[in-house]
């Protein structure tokens, strides 16, 4: 599994993610053989997930909570999380 893929389904499982996002002009997204992968795009000095959150739980600790749960996978790089959208928990 590529080191994006694993971020991506690590950051589309927390609390409080709804949907991983490729931003207003789709340019979160790491390009891999055959497929474009939405959300995540992995640099030499960083880390960049943009996702979609709930109003469930406050934004800034389901921040938090990505940053956490691919810090491992994450190399050393800093990891900037941003949220794009939010919708209302149902």
């Amino acid at each position: 599994m590529s080191e994006a893929r694993a971020i991506a389904e690590r950051a589309a499982a927390c609390p409080g993610v709804v949907r991983l996002s490729g931003g207003p002009f789709g340019t979160v997204a790491t390009y891999l053989p055959g497929e474009r992968l939405v959300g995540v795009s992995v640099g030499d000095g960083a880390v960049e997930i943009a996702i979609v959150a709930t109003t469930g739980r406050p934004l800034a600790e389901t921040a938090d909570e990505v940053r956490r749960a691919v810090a491992d996978l994450a190399g050393g790089r800093r990891v900037d999380v941003r949220i794009d959208d939010v919708v209302e928990e149902s």
